[in-house]
């Protein structure tokens, strides 16, 4: 099965939760540009090979044909172009001009794949610098929350310290209290008997 850009435009991915993971926006927005890329590439090599037709019809047509000034090809670079052919071989100016429309494909095929593998390592250079990003940020974090941790679990032990202390001197004072109640309950029932 071949991948269009349609297959990328609707391509759906599972979110993952609780890992790491690229942000969702900047993944679709870069599908996007290799979409409008691929679509451009797709048109040029039509157009391509409706002018390879147009090229073998006139060939069939006319036995003869007359190149005027030199093709220009995409990339700015002046095509060579076969000898104009005598005027009695028709097969040889078709097979000029088929040669010639065949040297324009590999040059556009070989610049879309050259542009195709440097979006490719363009990627990958900017997935990579995600990842790291991303890495670098959870250890930031990670440190950070573990310091946050520490603080809690200290500020924790003091307060269980506290409460340890708070309920000691509590049961002191209570004690103490029950103390001074046994005494003044045993005076004055010493002095109810004692009347």
């Amino acid at each position: 099965m071949a991948l269009t850009p349609e297959d990328v435009v609707t391509k759906q991915f599972q979110h993952v939760r609780f890992k790491e993971g690229f942000d969702p926006d900047e993944v679709d927005d870069f599908l996007d540009e290799i979409v409008v890329e691929w679509r451009k590439t797709i048109a040029e090599n039509e157009e391509l090979k409706a002018r390879v037709a147009e090229l073998e019809a006139a060939a069939a047509a006319a036995p003869v044909a007359v190149v005027e000034a030199a093709p220009v090809a995409e990339s700015g670079a002046v095509v060579e172009e076969a000898p104009a052919p005598a005027a009695g071989s028709g097969a040889a100016a078709s097979a000029g001009i088929i040669e010639l429309a065949q040297r324009l494909h590999d040059e556009h095929v070989a610049e879309g794949q050259a542009q195709r593998d440097k979006l490719i390592s363009d990627a990958q250079a900017q997935a990579a610098s995600i990842v790291a990003d991303a890495e670098a940020k959870s250890r930031d974090e990670i440190a950070r929350l573990d310091a946050e941790r520490a603080t809690l679990e200290t500020r924790i032990s003091e307060l269980r310290q506290f409460e340890r202390d708070y309920r000691s001197q509590l049961r002191g004072f209570i004690e103490e209290k029950l103390r001074d109640l046994d005494v003044a309950g045993a005076t004055s029932g010493s002095s109810v008997s004692a009347s």
